[in-house]
């Protein structure tokens, strides 16, 4: 520990002066946290059962909106899922599997899981029940809901999800691809979805993440994931700013989230992860939103980090192998 803060701390005052060049901006940015549009009202269920590639399982689409039941459309590729991962704690509080799904990997939405060490998914629950762990856009459903969970579970109940989850072994989930036009898109079910068929527009600053297979990730299917569109020259831009620090302007993640950004420790990794999620994570930790166990030291890290910035870190985390 002692050795990992020396570390830190070559970097953290440079990064903190450099802090008065970051965006000024205190907005959040929309793409990275998408909000339903008022009113939006899920389908009616036709009754008619659902199926997707690759399983023999079927269900209803009010059986696969059930969030004290977790449809599970691929049962064999991933061990059993305990109590809290299937049903919940208890009547009222949500299955961590729902928003996470049977094999842990998540949605833009919320957060992949799986190979998470076990001690840091319980420290966010605990973050969030305490109020420590909040978001920027107070209007996010999905934090709420966690924040529901958070205060509903006990701490053997978060312990056995976490232990769960810690096991999976992460798997790619996420396309990266570099280019200058993405699909125009809207807001639908709390992440980016194509508006219409065939229209593009500028990426701009932005990274577009949304679902390889729409019909299938409404259907909740744990086999179909997302491509995360970036702007071009982004993953190399991230890769200086990750391995080096960008010439001082923050600290090479490798110090703490380890070489190939798999994890160290308690400390999580972040190749392969969502970058909608970890560029969330970077702006609520740099606009004191996100705080608990560890964020002290990353405040300093983000402090002097544009919006630009932190799009080109998460392309390239993204892009690497889980």
């Amino acid at each position: 520990m002692r050795r990992l803060l020396a570390a830190l701390t070559v970097g953290l005052a440079t990064a903190i002066c450099a802090g008065a060049l970051a965006d000024s901006a205190d907005v959040a940015p929309p793409w990275a946290y998408p909000v339903n549009p008022p009113g939006t009202q899920p389908a009616p269920d036709d009754g008619r059962p659902r199926h997707v590639p690759g399983s023999s399982a079927a269900f209803t689409v009010t059986q696969l909106r059930d969030l004290f039941n977790v449809p599970d459309w691929h049962p064999d590729t991933h061990p059993p899922m305990p109590g809290p991962v299937r049903h919940g704690p208890r009547p009222g509080v949500f299955a961590c599997g729902f928003c996470h799904l049977p094999n842990g990997l998540g949605r833009p939405e919320n957060s992949s899981l799986a190979g998470l060490p076990a001690a840091y998914i319980a420290q966010q629950v605990a973050d969030f029940k305490s109020g420590a762990r909040k978001t920027s856009e107070p209007a996010s459903l999905p934090i709420a809901l966690m924040v529901g969970v958070a205060k509903g579970a006990t701490e053997d109940e978060v312990k056995i999800a976490a232990e769960y989850f810690a096991a999976l072994k992460p798997q790619p989930w996420i396309r990266v691809v570099e280019t200058d036009t993405v699909p125009k898109t809207k807001v639908a079910g709390w992440m980016l979805v194509a508006a219409q068929a065939d229209a593009t527009e500028p990426i701009g600053q932005r990274i577009i993440e949304m679902p390889e297979n729409l019909e299938r990730t409404e259907l909740r299917d744990s086999a179909s994931g997302f491509v995360a569109y970036v702007p071009v020259g982004s993953i190399e831009k991230g890769a200086a700013l990750v391995t080096t620090g960008g010439a001082g302007k923050t600290v090479p993640c490798a110090i703490c989230h380890g070489f190939d950004l798999k994890g160290l420790g308690p400390v999580p990794g972040l190749a392969g992860r969502s970058p909608s999620y970890i560029v969330r994570q970077l702006f609520d930790i740099q606009h004191g939103v996100r705080n608990g166990q560890w964020t002290e030291l990353m405040k300093a890290v983000v402090a002097g980090l544009s919006e630009e910035d932190m799009v080109s870190i998460a392309a390239y985390t993204a892009s690497r192998e889980p």
